[in-house]
């Protein structure tokens, strides 16, 4: 992959903001900033002209990370980078795709062309780093013999110096399958990877000693989209997972994205806790989504009346939300992290409020 020049974004003067004291009133405020969509297509590159969506985030050096789906021209689904100081402006966009699925001749596949809009290629990165490791793992959707997960990694080193070498990925779903949302923990657990595959019909998740793949053995997932568990309760047909767990001292956040029953064709996110322990196991869970598509730039796209996050970060005890928006744009929500785990707890849905960020002078 042929790297280019290097394009920043004109950077402001950044602002001290009192997010805190705004989001803690009385019930804890999930707010959508006025300012989305935070990364929108870029007619000027064409690879991602068309649509720019579903995000993975990942925290380093106090600098959010964003890997971001992006559809141009061509058709094809690539990942581009972008980061933010602050999590809500971009301070660098890069011009080029940092990551591309080449291992099969590219041709159109109708899974892919369903599933936001292409004819192949990589999407909806979760890129996650495991016990301070050296490494940042990233499944991803990749467009192969049906939708297939694959698991790729790169030195937090490189990631960081922007020198793009991806390990060569490895497909771990099987073939001739439909598989998405798989995402990694971001801690070993009783000593072993830990990868969720499946929220329904129940809670899986395998283990492993290590995620050296050899493209040979898979790993074996099924999921009803009609939800059957005790823990569901608004969810009409289930999707999958959203972003890698979030560790909290009451258990593992997950947000999840589901069709709420009487509202279908609409992708709505939900959000449980999972015992630190034994993850398999739900610990509670809210009995109403905790984001749905209202805004025009969640309802006006290619896919409109879709939210899907597929990133979540803790910063300066925020919970940011990262989410695409129609399979068109990328967007944010936040709230105060501490309110929104008390309301999980005691199962109340949390308020929905926008706000306009400004940067000071």
């Amino acid at each position: 992959m042929r790297r280019k020049k290097v394009k920043k974004v004109k950077k402001k003067r950044s602002q001290k903001r009192k997010i805190k004291t705004k989001a803690k009133r009385k019930g804890v405020k999930i707010i959508k900033i006025k300012e989305n969509p935070i990364i929108s297509p870029n007619s000027e590159n064409g690879w991602e002209s068309w649509q720019t969506f579903n995000p993975g985030v990942i925290l380093l050096e106090k600098k959010i990370h964003f890997l971001y789906r992006a559809i141009g021209n061509d058709g094809i689904s690539r990942l581009g980078y972008a980061s933010s100081s602050d999590g809500f402006f971009i301070d660098e966009r890069l011009p080029y795709p940092v990551y591309e699925h080449k291992i099969n001749p590219l041709s159109f596949c109708y899974f892919s062309f369903t599933s936001g809009g292409s004819f192949g290629g990589a999407e909806d990165p979760r890129p996650v780093r495991v016990d301070e490791e050296d490494v940042i793992y990233m499944t991803y959707t990749a467009c192969q013999n049906g939708l297939r997960v694959a698991l790729t990694s790169i030195k937090v080193k490189d990631f960081l110096n922007k020198k793009w070498h991806w390990k060569k990925p490895v497909l771990i779903s099987p073939p001739n399958e439909v598989h998405k949302n798989w995402v990694i923990f971001p801690e070993k657990i009783n000593g072993c990877y830990a990868i969720l595959h499946s929220l329904n019909p129940k809670i899986s998740i395998d283990f492993f000693d290590n995620l050296n793949f050899d493209g040979k053995t898979f790993i074996k997932s099924y999921y009803d989209p009609n939800p059957n568990g005790d823990y569901w309760s608004w969810e009409g047909k289930i999707r999958g997972v959203g972003p890698s767990p979030i560790k909290t001292k009451y258990g593992w956040l997950i947000f999840y994205h589901a069709e709420e029953k009487g509202d279908f064709g609409k992708y709505k996110v939900g959000a449980m806790l999972l015992d630190l322990s034994f993850p398999q196991k739900v610990l509670t869970s809210f009995k109403r989504p905790i984001l749905e598509p209202e805004k025009e730039y969640e309802n006006n796209g290619f896919k409109g009346g879709v939210v899907y996050t597929s990133g979540a970060i803790v910063k300066d005890n925020n919970l940011l939300i990262y989410y695409g928006g129609a399979d068109s744009y990328v967007c944010v929500a936040y709230c105060d992290f501490d309110e929104f785990l008390k309301l999980l707890i005691k199962e109340k849905r949390p308020k929905l409020k926008k706000k306009i960020l400004k940067r000071k002078k």
